[in-house]
């Protein structure tokens, strides 16, 4: 058994240190020797049964938690609901769905998806899936999706309620590969000024942002906006492909570095389709790892400037090391560094994960989101750009350009607490499923609504009302003002996305953020 074991795991590592040289010390007092007798020990002595596969599971995750707060390990369906959102797709019956009232509500059909091709529309409540109710029954979102998903080919019997018609609907749904889309958005903000936010770097979104700088271009592109607010990163490969459409040939985008891992250098090619026009990267406090490798990049080597706020500053290289189960291994391999040589990574302690997710909480409390002069840097950190030799500062994260302040007067603890709730969302939905024919024979086209369209108030009032039951009331008058006013805006933008889509919906929320309208203003005055 023990040698089984040893076995195994000599297989394992061979197997997955394809580009690296791994010593394993065997035999008599090695580490691994001492490891494999204790998993025996204890599966087979210990005085109560034990789950031998949740013990070495128990035991690798022990180990990488004294490592890196990004060593990780996860299950293999952990992994599967890891990777499906950058991978591009997944099977499934292709609808885009909220929970209302315990009953899933159909958003929007995906466009040509199976659903879509059987019938089934936006407002569609499915309360059935193969003769087992949904609706009503308390049933989790995610027990939900695994009965609506499968493996393409199979097909699924919903049972669906649609507004205005008497007798449940039943359809007949074939499974099929669903895209999985990492742009949220793209559009001319201004005249000449074109706006692409990514939400992640995943197997499409070269693909994605290429396509969409092709056809901002043809209705007059001269300058870019590119939002990675929020972007939480994803592969590195995607990164280098969407750095390489702003620089020059042989521009360095980014390097990788570690004990065991030789320098591996990133550089474009030559061929990228926006060499010349005007760049603007959006940054804030949530824009991490590929994200920043983009930001970094076209910081450094001064093909555009940085607005907003620090990133988050994880520049650590995790290699996937896969077990035959589908469980897998994230081991931390080298560090990223950009063309200045700054390290992305902040400082972190081995072993403490608390003190390095409590780290934003710090940041706010000093200051930093708030007041650029609580950003302390030391010259010890300085590093100049490749080209105009500006100052930029390494220390974890990349520094903006620009610094744009959070507004923490913006949303109002009574607008957060009803957020927390689900009052809102919940409230929106039904309008929208109310009033979804209405809305789409008055707005058909989108600047119209962009222009003119209001909020009900008795959809505010309503919400207001529905927070006082749960307790949320405002503090005095002001904060009440202050509430209805973004309630509207949230809920305009709602709307939007619910009668269009995602790009909509950030073309409402834009005109009142502010990293957002500094960019538009630093590429319309200069300054």
């Amino acid at each position: 058994m023990k040698k089984i074991i040893l076995f195994a795991l000599v297989a394992f590592l061979a197997v997955t240190s394809a580009s690296a040289q791994l010593r394993i010390k065997m035999g008599k007092n090695s580490p691994i020797e001492k490891l494999g007798r204790a998993e025996i020990a204890i599966t087979n002595l210990y005085v109560d049964s034990v789950d031998e596969n949740k013990l070495v599971e128990d035991a690798i995750r022990g180990m990488l938690e004294k490592l890196d707060p990004h060593s990780s390990y996860a299950t293999a369906k952990e992994t599967k609901a890891m990777n499906e959102p950058l991978n591009g797709s997944f099977d499934g019956i292709g609808v885009q769905f909220n929970m209302v009232d315990d009953t899933l509500l159909v958003i929007q059909p995906v466009v040509n998806g199976p659903s879509e091709k059987v019938g089934i529309i936006a407002g569609d409540r499915i309360v059935a899936v193969n003769d087992t109710a949904i609706s009503g029954v308390k049933m989790s979102k995610e027990e939900i999706m695994k009965r609506l998903r499968g493996p393409k080919g199979t097909t699924v019997n919903l049972t669906i309620v649609r507004r205005g018609i008497k007798d449940k609907l039943t359809f007949k749904v074939k499974r099929d590969k669903i895209p999985v889309t990492t742009m949220d958005a793209a559009y001319m903000i201004r005249p000449g000024i074109g706006y692409i936010r990514l939400g992640s770097f995943g197997l499409t979104s070269y693909k994605e942002v290429t396509s969409a700088m092709d056809s901002l271009k043809k209705v007059g592109m001269k300058d870019l906006i590119f939002d990675l607010e929020d972007n939480g990163g994803g592969y590195l490969q995607a990164a280098a492909q969407i750095a390489n459409e702003f620089l020059q040939k042989g521009d360095l985008i980014v390097y990788t570095s570690g004990r065991a891992a030789p320098r591996q250098e990133y550089k474009a090619q030559a061929n990228g389709r926006w060499r010349k026009g005007k760049v603007v990267v959006l940054t804030n406090e949530f824009t991490a790892s590929a994200a920043e490798i983009v930001s970094g990049a076209i910081q450094d080597q001064d093909r555009g400037v940085v607005v907003g706020r620090r990133t988050f500053g994880k520049g650590l290289v995790q290699r996937p090391l896969t077990f035959d189960d589908g469980s897998e291994i994230r081991l931390t391999i080298a560090h990223y560094y950009t063309p200045s040589g700054r390290c992305i990574q902040k400082p972190y302690k081995k072993g403490d994960r608390l003190d390095y997710a409590m780290d934003l909480d710090n940041r706010y409390k000093h200051g930093e989101f708030t007041n650029q002069d609580s950003i302390h840097l030391s010259d010890s950190l300085k590093y100049y750009t490749l080209r105009k030799h500006r100052v930029v500062y390494g220390g974890g994260g990349i520094m903006p350009d620009y610094f744009v302040p959070l507004d923490t007067t913006k949303y109002t603890k009574m607008h957060r607490q009803l957020a927390a709730k689900s009052i809102v969302i919940n409230h929106s939905l039904k309008f929208i499923d109310a009033h979804r024919k209405e809305l789409k024979s008055q707005y058909k086209d989108f600047n119209k609504f962009l222009a003119s369209y209001e909020v009900p108030s008795s959809l505010i009032e309503g919400i207001i009302a529905e927070g006082k039951k749960e307790k949320i009331e405002p503090k005095d008058e002001t904060e009440l003002t202050q509430t209805k006013k973004y309630l509207a805006l949230q809920l305009k933008a709602l709307v939007a996305r619910d009668i269009w889509d995602m790009s909509q919906y950030f073309q409402v929320w834009n005109e009142t953020n502010e990293i957002v309208q500094r960019a538009v203003k630093l590429l319309t005055t200069g300054k």
